[in-house]
């Protein structure tokens, strides 16, 4: 069972006041919802993600980009190419993502006649993908914990998770792996872009563990171990090579069910 928060924390509270309730094609209820206790009692990075105010400071792209060292197009670019081409069917974007990550998947989505499933396990994370997706009527956005996804077997043709891992501790993460896998058709497409082992002549090799470690510690198991250590046991294989970006600092991993 999913280890939970109390209905009582503030910042579930605030989030909830802002909570628009309603979903673009479900109908879960926000003022029932409790996320995964790790959100906000565990990881230091809540203060980015959990409250509106948050969201309306976040929601900037070039914020965004300057957080990633100016490789935030680089990486959408790259991870939206290694979906397509075909864009048809269902996909699911596990977590959602700052910036026009999601309204460039949902236009893609939408022009092939397809569907995209939009999850996160924040009422305010919902609430702003919703509004950034009001124009696409392929999208569905529904809050829900991605350690113990809410659809059946085999649903998806391809599955994202762009820079999620890292903020996940390392049974989150195996969970997140195992459940997509899971709800992968044969032959399906998962694909994850997050941070990496820099090269060793690159300078943040050594000046970005010590941020991480205050602001995003379980990233720094993205940077000591191969991200294929987290996939072992899950029923999938490299589709593709392995990419890297900005002297190895990113990684993109394009896997297939199998």
């Amino acid at each position: 069972m999913t280890d939970r928060i109390s209905a009582t924390h503030p910042l579930l509270i605030s989030a909830r006041r802002g909570s628009e309730c309603e979903s673009l094609g479900g109908a879960d209820n926000a003022a029932r919802w409790t996320p995964p206790a790790y959100l906000l009692e565990r990881s230091p990075s809540w203060w980015a993600y959990a409250h509106p105010i948050s969201v309306r400071v976040f929601e900037r792209e070039w914020l965004i980009n300057a957080i990633l060292f100016g490789n935030y197009d680089r990486l959408r670019r790259a991870t939206l190419e290694a979906l397509g081409p075909d864009y048809s069917g269902r996909t699911l974007q596990v977590a959602c993502a700052y910036g026009g990550f999601t309204p460039e998947l949902a236009q893609r989505v939408g022009a092939a006649g397809g569907s995209l499933d939009v999850i996160d396990a924040l009422p305010a994370q919902i609430d702003n993908v919703r509004r950034k997706a009001a124009e696409h009527p392929c999208v569905r956005a529904t809050l829900m914990d991605s350690a113990a996804l809410d659809f059946r077997e085999r649903a998806f043709d391809r599955v994202v998770m762009f820079m999620l891992l890292h903020e996940q501790p390392e049974e989150w993460r195996r969970r997140t792996i195992a459940e997509a896998a899971r709800v992968l058709k044969l032959g399906g497409r998962l694909v994850a872009t997050d941070y990496a082992r820099p090269d060793w002549r690159h300078p943040l090799r050594y000046l970005l563990p010590p941020a991480l470690a205050l602001l995003e510690p379980f990233a720094l198991a993205l940077l000591r171990r191969p991200i294929e250590s987290f996939f072992a046991g899950a029923p999938l294989r490299f589709a593709a090579p392995h990419r890297t970006f900005f002297g190895r600092l990113y990684q993109l991993v394009v896997l297939e069910k199998i």
